[in-house]
């Protein structure tokens, strides 16, 4: 065993929220991750509630409360003080932001280490597009003013990064952009889909013409289209139905698409379903024969790799990082963002094509093991850190 003394510290930075004890999905991350050092992980709580606990690593989860602006305040303020204490206390010398905009506390902190004597080692993550995706995801007042804000931020975080992780191609070339002298290592992001390759659906089973959607109800999303290309082909396939699977992040956005669907008769025909754990999410998934994921912004949605898993061809926007897993008319079929006409063309040509949907899905139940493993999401942290060490000594020197 390696002595406790010599082991690696790390400390994880995001805007994750945690549970105790942990869910399943997220304990065996935690789990294959402490085989790599000790971790320190700051995040939020579910609830009001904050938490301190260990589950294979320290966890620091700080209360949610109920405003956007005072989770930043406190992210900043709480956050910047636990990583000096797991600095100066536990003696961590590297800090992983999860985004760009995490990592302005994760920089000030590093410098403040540095005035004390303390080389830290800072990497920063992108898992998707930062410049955009914050403002598709969230309706801001004031936004050029919320741009020019987030865009010093990152430009902070990044230029005091010492190494960088994007989940995808398309991350990589952003991060290349705003840091082409820094080095980046791309693996995807944690996925547990042993849940799904078990709920795999066989070839044998009844299509039953179900489309499915998960994911937040946000209008970045592009749900609304999905649902009005499913109006256009609804007619000439009596039998087929649409769920849509996901957290009311929008309450507003969630009753206009409530109110598009009775609106255009569909009421009986679609299916609103909140959000589920993976297991019954998995289950859903087996129901289904196709799904569908509309979005305007990705970076490489998980969603997708575990509708894959199930064995679920894909149809989906390309956008992001959506290219890399989802190979048109291999394992799914690529839309643009947007284009209710050459969706529900798409939509028509797999519910009159029982046969595609067969080859599509099992295409995708294929690629998906070689795309995603335990062993290559541990061997990217292992390389990252590896680079993280050359770095401190050669700073020793």
């Amino acid at each position: 065993m390696v002595d406790a003394e010599k082991r690696l510290k790390i400390c994880f930075l995001g805007s994750a929220r945690y549970t105790f004890p942990l869910d399943t999905t997220t304990e065996k991350k935690f789990r294959l991750l402490s085989t790599l050092g000790d971790l320190f992980v700051i995040g939020f709580s579910k609830t009001f509630h904050p938490w301190r606990f260990t589950q294979h690593a320290r966890f620091y989860a700080l209360p949610l409360l109920p405003l956007a602006p005072l989770r930043y305040l406190e992210f900043w303020v709480a956050g910047s003080t636990l990583m000096l204490w797991c600095i100066f206390r536990h003696d961590c010398r590297i800090i992983i932001a999860q985004s760009p905009y995490e990592g302005v506390a994760a920089a000030l902190v590093k410098k403040i280490s540095r005035w004390s004597g303390r080389q830290i080692i800072l990497i920063v993550e992108s898992h998707g597009d930062f410049e955009k995706s914050f403002f598709l995801y969230r309706r801001i007042i004031f936004s050029s003013v919320y741009r020019k804000i987030m865009k010093q931020a990152a430009t902070f975080s990044l230029k005091h990064a010492d190494l960088l992780r994007s989940v995808s191609g398309s991350s990589r070339q952003q991060l290349v952009r705003w840091r082409p002298d820094c080095q980046i290592f791309t693996f995807v992001a944690w996925t547990d889909i042993d849940v799904f390759l078990h709920n795999r659906k066989g070839p044998e089973e009844n299509f039953s013409q179900t489309l499915l959607y998960a994911g937040m109800l946000i209008p970045c999303k592009g749900v609304i289209h999905l649902i009005n290309a499913f109006a256009a082909v609804s007619q000439d396939f009596p039998q087929a139905q649409l769920i849509i699977v996901g957290k009311e992040t929008d309450q507003e956005y969630t009753a206009t698409l409530k109110a598009q669907v009775n609106e255009l008769g569909l009421e009986h025909r679609v299916q609103f379903i909140p959000e589920v754990p993976q297991q019954e999410l998995a289950q859903i998934m087996r129901k289904a024969d196709v799904f569908v994921l509309p979005s305007y912004s990705e970076g490489l949605p998980r969603v997708i790799i575990e509708a894959m898993a199930v064995g679920l061809p894909v149809i989906a926007s390309d956008v992001g990082g959506i290219s890399e897993i989802v190979q048109d008319h291999i394992t799914g079929l690529l839309v643009p963002p947007g284009n209710e006409t050459v969706l529900s063309e798409k939509l028509r040509w797999l519910l009159q094509s029982p046969e595609h949907v067969v080859r599509l899905g099992h295409n995708a139940h294929q690629s998906v093991n070689a795309l995603f493993s335990t062993e290559a999401y541990l061997q990217g942290y292992s390389q990252i850190f590896t680079a993280a060490q050359v770095l401190m000594k050669n700073r020793v020197r």
